[in-house]
């Protein structure tokens, strides 16, 4: 199969560059293109780099995107030598960004007004899952399309469910984002706890691990909060963009989000810091600032 389908990745930043080396190293013929600057690793690989979308769709059966947010992926997909002016009939293309489920599903509409199948694919778990080929993939489309590309999915990810129609892996993927920013407010609120009684933040994360309160947020970002390093990881702008997606589609649908709004604030005055390009899990900084004291700080 590896050397019959031919595929394509467009959107080679911190989780696509990985995303596609797994591909290329499984032996597949990748077509890929990217407005930043190709990584080294993919550089050097048998990759093949296109100049356009329109590229990569002429060349490839199955095409993974692999971008910040929807105003990219629509521009990919429609704008200027975007990816609809080189697709023919029986493509498929698989967008694993994370992006407004409305607009998904139209998406979706003109892919499959072209004769091309569509599914949205977003994942969670990060550059570490990205690295390691242990990203969650949420998946909406149709069930036959989806089993068609799962064995391409099993090279990038470990958890990976077919949600339901389009736009129903979006709606999880939002879903998902609400509690992993909720989560790291509460391990960023505990640690702060701790470390201004007077405790060693290290030494209660390391108590809390193995109880009720363990979680992997605790494990990975507990950590980085400790340590202070706050190099992404998973850029606070873009959990900004995403915690927007849950808001405006809650207000639509009239649900009432507040802790999500209150994460979201806190995302907002680290930005003000500064911080756009912060790992999420530097959210804690923002309620230092309100504490006036920061993690490993002497009370």
């Amino acid at each position: 199969m590896s050397g019959q389908l031919k595929l394509g990745f467009i959107g080679l930043g911190i989780m696509g560059a990985p995303m596609a080396g797994h591909l290329v190293n499984a032996g597949y013929e990748v077509f890929i293109n990217t407005r930043s600057k190709v990584s080294p690793d993919l550089a050097n690989s048998k990759a093949i780099q296109c100049k356009t979308p329109s590229e990569v769709a002429e060349k490839a059966d199955l095409i993974f995107l692999m971008l910040p947010d929807t105003p990219d992926v629509e521009k990919v997909l429609f704008g200027e030598h975007g990816l609809a002016s080189g697709l023919s009939k029986g493509k498929v293309v698989v967008d694993m960004s994370s992006i407004s489920p409305i607009a998904t599903k139209e998406f979706a509409k003109k892919m499959n007004a072209l004769g091309c199948d569509y599914l949205d694919a977003p994942v969670s778990g990060g550059e570490v899952g990205a690295k390691n080929a242990t990203l969650s993939i949420m998946v909406g489309g149709e069930e036959g399309v989806f089993n068609k590309v799962k064995p391409i999915f099993d090279l990038m990810g470990k958890n990976i469910n077919l949600v339901g129609s389009n736009g129903d892996g979006q709606t999880a993927k939002v879903a998902n984002q609400i509690i992993v920013a909720l989560n790291i407010e509460a391990v960023a609120e505990a640690l702060l706890f701790a470390s201004k009684a007077g405790a060693d933040p290290a030494k209660v994360r390391q108590a809390l691990m193995g109880g009720f309160a363990g979680s992997k947020i605790l494990e990975v970002h507990g950590e980085r909060m400790v340590k202070r390093t706050f190099d992404p990881g998973f850029r606070i702008e873009l959990h900004q963009k995403d915690l927007n997606l849950a808001l405006n589609s809650a207000r639509a649908l009239g649900v009432s989000l507040p802790n999500t709004a209150n994460a979201q604030e806190l995302f907002n005055a680290c930005s003000a810091h500064g911080g756009k390009a912060w790992d999420h899990s530097a959210m804690v900084k923002a309620l230092e600032k309100l504490a006036n004291f920061e993690i490993g700080q002497k009370a």
